[in-house]
């Protein structure tokens, strides 16, 4: 297997809808009153899932190009604050980071100059951009599955 095969299928996990639903599919025409909705025996809302995947993302995008990165606390730093609440903007914001985060991510595996498989060097022995893309895919893929699983059960399609 070749180098730009290896990018291809990062990017395709990224972005292509694949075993697993797009994030673009869970949140059309999402329904504005329901943002801040909590489902059944779930201790957050729709927006409080979608932030919590946009901020997982951006957390890695930074441990990979950031040599100042500072470790967030979990679960606190990877989830936005349990009684806040998003409006129309904030929800907006929220999706428009998710996807330039994203589009930075696959800037960095589309660019032959990053060595993919070598340490990034600030970061925990063994943690290669490789790793990094691996586990971002494999996160939000997880979430934004949830995310359209629970809007299924709340009748929100």
């Amino acid at each position: 297997m070749n180098d730009q095969h290896v990018r291809e299928q990062l990017i395709n996990a990224l972005t292509k809808q694949q075993a697993h639903q797009m994030f673009d599919d869970v949140i059309k025409d999402f329904p504005a009153e329901h943002y801040n909705t909590f489902p059944t025996n779930v201790p957050y809302s729709f927006w409080h899932l979608l932030e919590h995947i946009r901020i997982a993302q951006w957390d890695i995008l930074d441990y990979i190009v950031n040599p100042e990165y500072q470790h967030r606390d979990w679960p606190v730093g990877y989830w936005p604050a349990p009684d806040s609440q998003a409006a129309e903007e904030m929800w907006q914001n929220t999706v428009s980071g998710f996807r330039s985060d994203l589009q930075k991510l696959v800037q960095i595996v589309e660019d032959p100059q990053q060595d993919l498989y070598a340490q990034i060097p600030h970061a925990h022995p063994g943690h290669t951009i490789l790793r990094e893309i691996n586990i971002v895919a494999t996160h939000n893929a997880y979430h934004i599955g949830e995310m359209g699983i629970l809007r299924a059960v709340m009748g929100l399609w």
